[in-house]
């Protein structure tokens, strides 16, 4: 998933429910796939982070001495101004990206 051309909104936004319900003609079962794929895109943001944070990492056993760096700064202003991961999940979802699989149950007769 490439970050930099999501067009994503960063504020709240209001969807047309038939919109969102429309490929499961349920809305509470799309909503359950979209939370999914919300953890997911955390899940890979949060690794994506912690890998470009461990670049910066300094390892010292000094409390004293406490240091600012410029481009740690930058990388974690850069990942607080990016969309919401549900937010990123809806967009998927309204494109038609995310596939699913479902599981029918029997019903007892």
């Amino acid at each position: 998933m490439d970050l930099k051309k999501t067009t994503a909104p960063v504020n709240t936004v209001t969807y047309n429910k038939d919109l969102i319900e429309g490929p499961t003609g349920n809305v509470y079962e799309a909503i359950t796939i979209i939370a999914k794929r919300a953890s997911q895109i955390n899940a890979e943001i949060k690794k994506e982070l912690i890998e470009k944070l461990e670049e910066f990492a300094t390892y010292n056993d000094s409390l004293d001495e406490v240091f600012e760096n410029k481009e740690q700064i930058e990388v974690s202003k850069y990942y607080e101004k990016l969309p919401k991961p549900h937010a990123l999940a809806v967009e998927e979802w309204l494109a038609g990206e995310i596939t699913y699989k479902e599981n029918f149950k029997e019903t007892l007769k």
